[in-house]
């Protein structure tokens, strides 16, 4: 997550943390899972000149931009285009010695209406991160039944009028009122009222839920967890900030899940109240951190 979408005044999130987690990491290849605007794998690079970084993200359009900024770096930076559930791949059979993962939507995307990220700003029903996303949010929300629909909103957006607003957005698309992410929100403003001031805007867990199902990022996030033994050398570290409830129970339960991982967070980093002020996005976020344990004769 960051504060804006050019390069040269993009800040990353909690990046004093993250480089603190990765202190001990002199040498070797760290892995930024989502390389975004390059922010986190700027810090590192100048933090570790021994470092190397493989700097990975669904988005064309971001690691274009990772591209420039990080030129300067030259062959110390390798950027691909790949998801969390083809890491390994993405590694070509190497371990990381560090690994960074800013989760959720970055600014490249929200501020961006093309996207269809955001309900500030008209725009197509697309949300897709990547084209790897089999389906726009337009045909998701076409292809499933009322019930099915609303079951996405509560599970993905922990929404409490998931029923309501699903039969609102499916009673839109079939009057044909139904094409941009404006008329999206207000389908749930017609069912939770408009936005006031100061309070969270009504429609931003529907826009989340939908965004989170289009991307299928919970299923990803699970697979980047999972793989973290496999994908981390002997005394590999593991940086991962969340920025809602879904994404950090997933990081939380599945690292002490794990027994070759030791968790080096009890609690979770959070933006002092400097940094919160600065890019107000970063408040939600959360940073946990775990240690691969040595490889015993059975791994």
């Amino acid at each position: 997550m960051v504060m804006n979408t050019t390069e040269n005044t993009h800040i990353p999130v909690l990046v004093g943390e993250v480089l603190e987690a990765l202190s001990g990491v002199r040498e070797g290849l760290v892995a930024d899972v989502t390389v975004g605007l390059g922010g986190h794998a700027e810090a590192v690079l100048d933090a570790h000149p021994g470092v190397t970084v493989l700097g990975l993200d669904r988005d064309p359009a971001a690691l274009e931009r990772a591209s420039r900024r990080l030129a300067r770096f030259g062959d110390r930076v390798e950027l691909r285009q790949a998801t969390f559930s083809t890491l390994w791949e993405a590694l070509g059979g190497r371990r990381a010695a560090g690994l960074v993962a800013d989760l959720g939507v970055s600014s490249l995307q929200l501020d961006d209406p093309s996207r269809g990220m955001s309900f500030r700003a008209p725009g197509p029903l697309d949300m897709r991160m990547g084209p790897d996303a089999p389906e726009s949010a337009e045909e998701l929300l076409r292809s499933l039944s009322t019930d099915a629909l609303a079951d996405v909103l509560y599970q993905y957006g922990e929404e409490r009028a998931s029923r309501p607003i699903a039969r609102a957005i499916k009673k839109a698309l079939d009057e044909g009122r139904l094409t941009t992410t404006r008329q999206l929100a207000e389908c749930v403003y017609r069912v939770l009222g408009p936005p006031r001031f100061g309070r969270l805007d009504p429609a931003t867990r529907t826009f989340q839920a939908l965004r989170i199902a289009v991307n299928r990022e919970l299923d990803e996030l699970e697979a980047l967890v999972r793989g973290l033994p496999e994908v981390l050398e002997d005394h590999g570290v593991a940086a991962v900030i969340s920025f809602h409830s879904l994404e950090d129970r997933i990081v939380k339960h599945g690292l002490r899940a794990l027994p070759s991982l030791e968790v080096r967070t009890r609690k979770p980093r959070s933006p002092t109240e400097e940094e919160a002020r600065g890019n107000p996005r970063a408040r939600s976020a959360k940073l946990r951190v775990a240690h691969r344990r040595p490889r015993g004769g059975g791994e």
